[in-house]
């Protein structure tokens, strides 16, 4: 009886359900995601340029697909991918090194930049190749 009462007294680990959701644990959770997506969209882009040197007739055939409205938006969201994990990777290299952006502010302050600066980058990479 009296090792359920000192078990009952200890502390619990956080976990989902008393956890408090904030910025830098969903960049780190987008962080390992954009990871794993930079992969399908690298293949993509490596399926591309075979095709584009293997000759005319390859390249006839993964043409339609890559330049298609599903290709394009994976294209974007794979550039999306890239740059937030770029930045997110600046930002682990602060951490890491010297210990810059520590306190809750700066890491979510970091963190939501992040989103912002991935997609407005993308955008303007898009429209750049787009209007171009």
């Amino acid at each position: 009886m009296s090792g359920t009462k000192q078990a009952d007294s200890r502390p619990l680990s956080p976990h989902l359900g008393i956890w408090r959701y904030h910025a830098t644990m969903f960049a780190s959770i987008t962080h390992r995601f954009t990871g794993m997506a930079m992969y399908f969209g690298t293949f993509l882009i490596a399926a591309w340029l075979v095709a584009l040197a293997s000759g005319p007739d390859a390249f006839a055939v993964f043409e339609p697909i890559i330049s298609s409205i599903p290709g394009q938006v994976i294209l974007f969201l794979w550039t999306v991918a890239v740059l937030f994990h770029l930045a997110n990777g600046i930002r682990y290299l602060f951490w890491d090194g010297p210990h810059i952006g520590f306190d809750p502010k700066t890491a979510s302050a970091v963190s939501v930049f992040n989103y912002v600066f991935a997609v407005l980058a993308s955008v303007a990479i898009w429209a750049v190749v787009l209007l171009a």
